[in-house]
């Protein structure tokens, strides 16, 4: 193994990488508890991918299968009913994780220059969360589902000078139909998550780059 290993090492210097990212010293105000929320939210992350894969192996996105792949991986598929319910609860966590990570940043003026994009990019990542929550409530496809997502989306008409396209756009029509079952699956499985790993990657990149704020 380590002959495999230097091997590698000697043509992806992945050791000095390591290195370089584990030596990077961390402030001691930046020990407390509060300032770990941005680290529990990926973390959330990367429990929703992973249990989120392991769901779409099972889930048919259509309106005569979607309930019933459901209640298949509830009740037939090993370990379903567990990775189903990690996955709902932790988006519920995520949510609550993201909004605390937010509060704290602008309670700590973190997002005070140099960190405005950072900040923006933070509140791109908010609305993605909440996107994902929302394209994911309706894939169940039963009744609590359908008749949120039809108000859900009805909202959005109120938006001034586009907001009846806007919600054509989003329900494939006038009425929440298959094709807003298809478009949601779609962004949630697939436009959501490469948008929120481009947000993450410029996120993470400048908060090496400038740092952890200060403390007030």
């Amino acid at each position: 193994m380590s002959r495999l290993s230097n091997w590698l090492d000697g043509r992806f210097p992945y050791s000095r990488m390591y290195r370089d990212f584990a030596a990077h010293p961390v402030p001691p105000h930046a020990r407390n508890p509060i300032y770990c929320l941005g680290g529990l939210t990926f973390l959330t992350f990367g429990i929703q991918v992973i249990t989120g894969v392991f769901l779409a192996f099972y889930y048919q996105p259509t309106p005569e299968r979607a309930y019933g792949s459901i209640e298949f991986i509830m009740t037939q598929v090993r370990f379903g009913a567990f990775v189903r319910s990690v996955h709902h609860y932790a988006a519920n966590l995520m949510v609550i994780l993201v909004v605390l990570h937010m509060l704290r940043v602008f309670y700590t003026g973190s997002f005070k220059k140099p960190r405005e994009l950072n900040w923006v990019a933070g509140s791109f990542l908010l609305l993605i969360t909440l996107a994902f929550g929302f394209t994911g409530y309706l894939l169940p496809w039963d009744q609590v589902a359908y008749w949120a997502s039809t108000v859900g989306t009805e909202i959005m008409r109120g938006t001034p000078l586009v907001g009846k396209l806007l919600m054509v756009l989003t329900r494939g029509g006038l009425k929440v139909t298959e094709h807003t079952l298809g478009r949601f699956f779609a962004l949630h499985i697939l436009v959501l998550p490469l948008v929120a790993l481009i947000f993450l990657a410029a996120h993470f990149i400048m908060v090496r780059v400038q740092g952890i704020a200060d403390e007030l």
